[in-house]
């Protein structure tokens, strides 16, 4: 259809999640809890080592970044989510749509990046542990971060703006619920075949690339843990790296699940259940994970605790 003989679409309504009435305040309830989880624990993580000196190391300088980077992923869905749970008009305007698309793809993949970072910061800490803190210096690590959050950031712009300049003149019901890329563009009003390559060839080189690194940075990291000679230190290694890898599962598993295989309309539905488990779930478990196979992050929660007591 000709971009110029249609009235443009100004507003999409979201499709929500499909829940019958009655299950209505249960979802509600429910994806509430695992919010507030999401906001008390990663802020617990992000708060902590500012009051605890020994945790001023390049590992939990990244779990500050991956704690922020859950609150803000979770917040770009989950608040909207919940307001169209308990309204019967689901609606968000174009622009709106597009900064939502933005920023979830931003940092939906600054944290894929983020992920490989730390496994090799994983990697130096077990292979070099004597000059761990020489090669894992405080430029090293921001330089890292920051350009985990610069590709991300031109990765998701890669696709908002590829997704904004498309005609979109009705139907403007978006069959998720929120503004995600292949729902989105499935409402064109033009051929999509460019924005569905880009959206496998870009997102699926980014993927392969952090998690082949990642990967790799484990097949060393298991190398240098059968050199550990006492089952104390390679019982403290195991368990630092298995709830890193752990995380990484989960959100690797859910986005190739979801952005590496052909849009159809079943596919879209099983989409939806995929995004309740990295925009709800996987950031109210990842700070769960790290603390609670943690010791030095417990330990500085009861000193925290009782300096507070």
């Amino acid at each position: 259809m000709d971009k110029h003989n249609c009235s443009m679409v100004t507003y999409f309504v979201l499709d929500g999640l499909g829940a019958q009435d009655d299950l209505r305040m249960i979802l509600f309830v429910s994806i509430l809890l695992f919010y507030i989880v999401t906001l008390v624990a990663n802020l617990s993580i992000i708060i902590i080592p500012i009051f605890d000196s020994t945790l001023h190391t390049p590992m939990y300088f990244f779990l500050y970044n991956l704690a922020f980077l859950d609150i803000c992923y979770s917040s770009v869905v989950v608040p909207k989510m919940l307001i169209d749970l308990m309204s019967q008009k689901k609606m968000i305007s174009f622009y709106g749509c597009m900064l939502q698309v933005h920023f979830f793809h931003f940092l939906g993949s600054t944290e894929i990046i983020l992920f490989s970072v730390m496994s090799y910061d994983r990697f130096v800490a077990i292979a070099h542990p004597l000059r761990y803190s020489t090669i894992m210096n405080y430029k090293v690590c921001f330089g890292l971060t920051l350009s985990s959050w610069v590709i991300g950031f031109c990765h998701a712009s890669v696709h908002s703006i590829m997704t904004a300049r498309l005609p979109f003149c009705g139907p403007n019901v978006v069959k998720h619920f929120f503004c995600d890329v292949k729902p989105v563009l499935n409402l064109a009003c033009t051929d999509v075949t460019l924005n569905f390559n880009l959206l496998t060839g870009v997102t699926g080189t980014i993927a392969s690339i952090t998690l082949s690194l990642t990967v790799l940075s484990y097949i060393f990291i298991s190398k240098f843990l059968i050199k550990i000679k006492t089952s104390q230190g390679r019982k403290r290694a195991v368990s630092t790296c298995s709830a890193h890898f752990t995380v990484v599962t989960l959100q690797y598993g859910t986005a190739i699940f979801t952005y590496m295989r052909p849009t159809t309309e079943d596919s879209l539905d099983q989409d939806r259940a995929a995004a309740i488990m990295f925009s709800v779930i996987t950031p109210a478990l990842n700070p769960i994970i790290y603390t609670l196979r943690n010791k030095d992050m417990k330990k500085a929660l009861q000193k925290l605790l009782k300096r507070a007591h």
